[in-house]
């Protein structure tokens, strides 16, 4: 028992001189771990990072045992080493920075988003009605919502538009005889800002073959930024989505509406709810004019 109490009080002396600056310092070294071990998960770099503890392994046992020869020819290695990694691994830790500054500026990104949600409901909305549509006529599509990270440098490959988000316009946009309809078609700020744009493919070997260049296309894009992409296949007509780097499949315009509400933090109900208030000034409409033929409104059920 007297070792114990002897064991606790050590460890409350130790703990005791712990400072503020202390604690700052275990946090940014935990943070630091932290993006370290997401980096090399679920990369082809976590091989790579096996040969390089390996190779510091191999460093530390040869200074323990004196063996100056072999300690000489890896601090060599080591020390070139770590120039080639920064050089092989450019990409990963240009995506890595990015999503740290992404992520540490999301709160200061939230203040200064001036559009509504109703406004954002609708933005989704028309997206997901548009989807379905391209669907159904198997007209391939992709556009790209664009978040926390810029996307000039695709803006530029393409035309801008800077038009009001809708439904019809999407579609004929990518008419497959329209000018633009080979391109991405990219949304900023609650609206379509530019069209028939080229997007960055992806590199991953991990993609399924059957999967062509527009997929890949929305891929490349999503994994360099925080941007949403909705993708409809040409061949099929299935709707996906690409975020993060991953791909999801099998959506219509109703579980896509559902999943782009989950991803932008939007009430179901309130887009339930203005829907029906669109419909509401729709048949308010009609019953002024009543010669004017009445139509069923696909939106409600978005």
């Amino acid at each position: 028992m007297g070792s114990i109490a002897d064991f606790f009080s050590y460890l409350g002396t130790r703990l005791s001189t712990i400072s503020v600056i202390d604690v700052i310092d275990i946090l940014i070294v935990s943070v630091l771990f932290y993006y370290v071990i997401v980096f090399f998960r679920d990369r082809r770099a976590g091989k790579l990072a096996v040969g390089v503890l390996f190779l510091l392994l191999a460093l530390l046992i040869s200074t323990l045992l004196e063996m100056r020869a072999t300690q000489s020819i890896l601090e060599t290695i080591v020390g070139v080493g770590v120039l080639a990694l920064i050089i092989i691994f450019q990409p990963e830790l240009r995506t890595m920075l990015e999503k740290m500054g992404r992520n540490s500026l999301s709160g200061l990104n939230r203040l200064v988003d001036l559009r509504t949600d109703d406004e954002k409901l609708k933005v989704l909305n028309e997206v997901c009605l548009a989807a379905g549509e391209l669907s159904q006529s198997k007209t391939g599509a992709l556009i790209v919502i664009e978040r926390k990270t810029k996307l000039g440098d695709e803006i530029r490959t393409g035309t801008e538009l800077n038009a009001d988000v809708s439904a019809p316009l999407i579609r004929n946009i990518f008419y497959n005889k329209a000018p633009l309809h080979d391109g991405a078609m990219i949304l900023r700020g609650g609206r379509i800002y530019a069209g028939g744009c080229f997007l960055p493919l992806s590199a991953s070997t991990e993609i399924d073959r059957r999967l062509g260049t527009r997929h890949r296309a929305a891929l490349g894009v999503s994994e360099i930024s925080d941007a949403v992409v909705v993708v409809v296949s040409e061949e099929t007509g299935g709707i996906s989505i690409a975020i993060d780097g991953k791909l999801y499949q099998g959506f219509d315009k109703y579980t896509l509406q559902n999943r782009l509400l989950q991803i932008f933090e939007l009430d179901v109900s309130r887009s339930r709810a203005l829907a029906r208030r669109k419909k509401e000034k729709k048949n308010a409409k009609t019953e002024d004019a009543p010669d004017a033929p009445q139509q069923e409104d696909d939106r409600e059920g978005l």
